[in-house]
């Protein structure tokens, strides 16, 4: 076959490549695209070096639980995506005039988050300014340079969230470095976020099953709060995050140590079933972006297997990571899937939860 031939061929392969590619909304998972606007519901455009080697559509949101099945069963029997230092985002403008000096975790704002799916928060809370903040430090002190901006701009856009979607519940975990007495009191007061709270009166002591999600909602109750500091329980009515979870190691620590799932330091063995909700943490103690997508795949899958193992047959309620849409497909929202499809019905699957319900009520 002459040369002619052959650019005559590479031309026709060309032109039907280019014919026959989605656009328009239409692209499903995995295939090629070039704007987020090919993509269809629920993904994004997003090229993973480490997987392939064009963009491709991958997933931007979770699918709902309640929506599969519903809210009737205990808030531990579902599981929730959630974002590790949700407030550090890239491109976030100084409040403090000084250029920041630490990581950033998160590229969505906040009130994005939640809207792809996020129901857990995780937020770092120090005294600066003569008020609370946000913060990236280390020493349990905030500084010009690490600091992201006031708390109660993060917490208007949780009570903004809450109010528009009446059904909705959310969990902040604080690492708390907050000194000043009622200082987290205040800053929920002034948020307007203390009419969701769900008060620790109400949290089970000793592993018993939590309320009904369905009944957290009718009361709108859909406020959860931890802290790291055991005082505030008793001082503010702010849930001491040990009293009620476990949770493994953080940071390259816990990703590297292949085959084994640890505790972190504060928390209970992973196997204290006596604390009913399980967190599990994957993510680098340094945040690079780059492998992040490999490591929200496939690395997260098999560690939650893992940490079903060594918290004694329980699968995660909260699944923790940076960079939430990164990935090379399904990535931490399809995490999530996955922990409660086992959840609801022992399933790979969420979906298949609702055939394994319409067949067992008929």
């Amino acid at each position: 076959m002459g040369l002619g031939a052959n650019l005559f061929f590479i031309l026709l392969s060309l032109f039907f490549s280019v014919a026959t590619a989605c656009t328009d909304g239409k692209c499903r998972l995995l295939d090629e695209c070039s704007t987020d606007e090919d993509c269809g519901a629920g993904l994004y455009c997003f090229s993973c070096h480490e997987g392939y080697s064009r963009s491709r559509c991958v997933r931007s949101s979770i699918t709902d639980q309640f929506k599969v099945l519903n809210n009737s069963l205990p808030f531990n029997k579902y599981a929730f995506l959630t974002t590790h230092n949700s407030y550090a985002i890239d491109g976030e403008q100084s409040h403090t005039g000084v250029p920041r000096l630490t990581f950033t975790n998160q590229e969505d704002s906040v009130t994005q988050q939640l809207n792809n799916g996020a129901r857990g928060l995780m937020l770092d809370t120090y005294d600066f300014k003569g008020d609370v903040w946000l913060c990236h430090s280390i020493g349990g002190e905030c500084h010009d340079y690490t600091a992201f901006g006031p708390a109660i701009d993060t917490l208007r856009e949780v009570e903004a969230f809450l109010s528009a979607n009446p059904v909705e519940i959310v969990t902040l975990i604080l690492e708390d470095y907050v000194k000043a007495p009622n200082g987290l009191t205040k800053v929920f007061t002034d948020a307007g976020l203390m009419k969701y709270w769900f008060p620790v009166t109400s949290m089970p002591q000793n592993g018993e099953d939590w309320p009904l999600v369905s009944d957290m909602v009718a009361k709108n109750q859909r406020l959860i709060v931890f802290t790291s500091i055991k005082s505030k329980q008793e001082s503010e009515g702010i849930a001491y995050q040990w009293n009620y979870m476990v949770e493994n190691q953080y940071g390259g620590g816990g990703m590297y140590d292949l085959g084994n799932c640890l505790a972190r330091g504060e928390s209970s063995p992973l196997n204290d079933e006596a604390k009913s909700l399980v967190l599990v943490n994957y993510f680098n103690t340094i945040p690079l972006k780059q492998p992040i997508c490999e490591q929200n795949s496939g690395g997260l899958i098999n560690m939650l297997q893992t940490c079903y193992e060594a918290a004694g047959n329980r699968w995660a309620n909260f699944v923790a990571v940076d960079y939430y849409k990164r990935s090379e497909g399904g990535g931490s929202f399809q995490a999530a899937d996955t922990m409660n499809a086992k959840l609801l019905c022992g399933c790979h699957d969420i979906h298949a939860c609702a055939v394994s319900s319409s067949v067992a009520s008929q």
